[in-house]
């Protein structure tokens, strides 16, 4: 034995336990620049070395880490384009929530009812800083940037996958392609925020739907918001039992009938109440203040992003049955097929109708607080009744990512995901999860402003600069090429657009917290 393959016998048998004792990132980083990396060894020692104990035992830590820690680990062949030697076996989230077993419709489906939902009817209150022609103009550029930004994510799953690398969750993704561990966690934060504010969001809405209806039937009731908020929240407990991400395909299909339909009627009643006798005036003017104006244009851009935007693309294409490769973007026509339709039917009618008096929510600007309604009552009543229907698919939609999370540090997946082992803790953690979104929607009836918030601190880092990010590491078009300085382009643009939007949203909510109690009756908007 060479003196060099000596020193390392006697050293080694005292630093390997310590690491494995010893989880900290200080020594999580000195056991990945000690230990060999697949492409070095093969994950086969070589023969002198197998001869020993302590060699195989250094071999099954080294192999069991591969498999089990975060995605970080392979990013070094991702960037040199080599496929993983040994595919990581499917956890219990990966079986049970994200199992992929659905077509490129089911994928457009789950899509559509991510994008298209009752926050369209935010769109002419998004107009209101930004006024007609920069409204319009706003409405088409971010809607082409982020159907670009999905074809570039999708184009890097795809790569991702030829290279034997199958990624169903956008934060390994992430991991994998940048090559750093932080960018696992920077992802889950971003996730967690979007997935909890549009559930909280849902919930909200939903309530409110509830409220209208009730009003409208019993003026003097009893009831008040966070009533009809938990109400909401008990039916979402229930259906939040549905397994998996594809199990919510039937529902995601009527989700999008449904929002064709809302659309519809309330396009048709803001054209009636513009026509109509009791017909509002119209004011189309910004606000005289520069500064305001320049305030309330960025949290317009933030409310278009946060239509636009989902943050869960990849767990999207990961319901598809493999091979994925090609048949996301035919999901991404069908949804946009369904987005022309709604997001300007929507903008345009609202906006000529109400100008910039109109509300955070069409529906309300439709029934004053004064006055009589400006629509039908059965027009209004029937769209409330499918906005409040598609709430609950979109609500489902959002908490998967969660549910994901949850199944995959609880579930054990070696038994039936329906088995009592398995059953028993979902119940008892989506319930949990599902409580937590309802108690904070009742507490902080904040939804035109919480829009804005998530899309700016949100969807902006994920659905407008990491797509181009990633697109650019993994698959490397040429510097030279006009999509590298396209994708550098978007992403410096859309980063400055995202902090200020963020400084804008968040300076709207503090302006708005004089406005309400907590659990108010009424959500301030």
């Amino acid at each position: 034995m060479s003196a060099r393959e000596s020193r390392k016998s006697r050293s080694t048998p005292d630093l390997i336990p310590l690491l494995n004792r010893n989880p900290n990132p200080p020594l999580i980083f000195l056991r990945r620049r000690l230990l060999p990396r697949p492409s070095q060894v093969g994950l086969t020692w070589p023969h002198h070395v197998r001869r020993h104990a302590l060699a195989a035992t250094i071999f099954h830590f080294f192999a069991s880490w591969i498999v089990a820690s975060p995605p970080s680990s392979s990013a070094s062949s991702s960037s040199m384009g080599e496929a993983s030697p040994v595919p990581p076996p499917p956890d219990a989230g990966a079986a049970f929530v994200l199992e992929s077993k659905g077509g490129w419709w089911h994928a457009g489906f789950h899509l559509t009812t991510a994008i298209v939902g009752p926050t369209i009817l935010t769109l002419p209150y998004a107009f209101r800083g930004l006024g007609w022609g920069v409204g319009l103009a706003a409405l088409t550029v971010v809607g082409a940037v982020t159907f670009y930004a999905y074809t570039l994510m999708s184009k890097v799953l795809d790569h991702c996958e030829k290279q034997g690398r199958r990624h169903i969750r956008f934060r390994e993704l992430a991991a994998d392609v940048l090559g750093s561990g932080w960018m696992f966690y920077f992802v889950v934060f971003f996730q967690t925020a979007i997935n909890t504010g549009v559930s909280i969001g849902c919930v909200l809405l939903a309530g409110e739907c509830l409220k209208i209806m009730y009003s409208s039937l019993s003026p003097d009731g009893p009831l008040r918001l966070y009533h009809f908020i938990v109400m909401v929240t008990v039916v979402l407990i229930l259906l939040s039992q549905l397994p998996s991400f594809h199990s919510l395909r039937h529902i995601n299909l009527v989700s999008l009938f449904l929002s064709l339909g809302y659309t519809t009627l309330v396009a048709a009643g803001c054209i009636n109440a513009g026509y109509s006798r009791n017909a509002p005036p119209r004011n189309y003017s910004l606000d005289s203040s520069r500064v305001q104006r320049t305030f309330n244009a960025f949290t317009s851009i933030s409310i278009l992003a946060s239509l636009y935007g989902n943050g869960i693309l990849p767990e999207i294409q990961a319901t598809m049955a493999p091979p994925a490769t090609g048949k996301m973007v035919k999901g991404l026509m069908l949804c946009y097929s369904v987005i022309i339709v709604t997001f300007y039917s929507a903008a345009v009618s609202g906006y000529w109708t109400f100008g910039n008096k109109v509300n955070s929510n069409v529906l309300n600007s439709l029934l004053p607080d004064s006055g009589p309604s400006l629509a039908p009552t059965w027009l209004l009543g029937l769209a409330v009744v499918f906005v409040l229907l598609q709430l609950l698919a979109i609500g489902l939609v959002y908490s998967q990512v969660a549910y994901e999370i949850i199944e995959k540090n609880s579930a054990d997946i070696k038994k039936s995901k329906f088995s009592k082992r398995n059953l028993v803790p979902r119940l008892i953690l989506r319930t949990l999860y599902m409580a937590f979104c309802g108690f904070m929607a009742a507490m902080l009836p904040f939804f035109g402003d919480i829009v804005a918030v998530v899309g700016a601190i949100g969807f902006i880092p994920l659905d407008f600069v990491l797509p181009m990010l990633l697109y650019n590491i993994s698959i490397g078009p040429s510097k030279r090429s006009a999509i590298h300085w396209i994708n550098i382009f978007i992403m410096v643009v859309f980063t400055g657009v995202g902090i200020m939007g963020a400084f804008a949203s968040i300076r709207k909510l503090v302006l708005d917290a004089h406005q309400f109690k907590l659990f108010s009756n009424d959500v301030v908007g």
